[in-house]
């Protein structure tokens, strides 16, 4: 079973940038499409990102377009997630899980979740 450990989370003023990480134990990362989900206070959880199990193709949630960025190293067994000019709104706990590639539906492997709190 994969386990996945999402890193760098934090506070960041609006407009500054964070890096999100997520490492997976495990031989298996690379035949998951992964993905990034967040869940803010009082928000049902909403899809951010996700990629294939290549890495060729990503897909974005239309309020993070030309903002973020969604890569892995599946030598290394991570996800990133690269955050720009980043909004109040985009406060929330954020997740790294595996996607059904064609729905960017979760499918069960979870991380802990990591908090991104930015002040206006």
């Amino acid at each position: 079973q994969v386990q996945l450990v999402e890193s760098g989370g934090g506070l960041v003023q609006a407009g500054g940038s964070l890096r999100l990480g997520c490492a997976a134990s495990g031989p298996t990362f690379n035949i998951y499409a992964m993905g990034w989900m967040r869940q803010a206070p009082g928000k049902e959880r909403e899809f951010v990102a996700g990629i294939t199990r290549s890495g060729r193709i990503t897909n974005y949630a239309d309020f993070v377009k030309g903002r973020f960025t969604i890569s892995r190293d599946n030598a290394k067994n991570t996800l990133y997630l690269q955050m720009n000019s980043l909004r109040s709104e985009d406060t929330a706990v954020y997740y790294c899980a595996s996607l059904s590639p064609g729905s960017w539906s979760p499918t069960g492997l979870w991380g802990q979740g990591t908090q991104v709190t930015v002040s206006s």
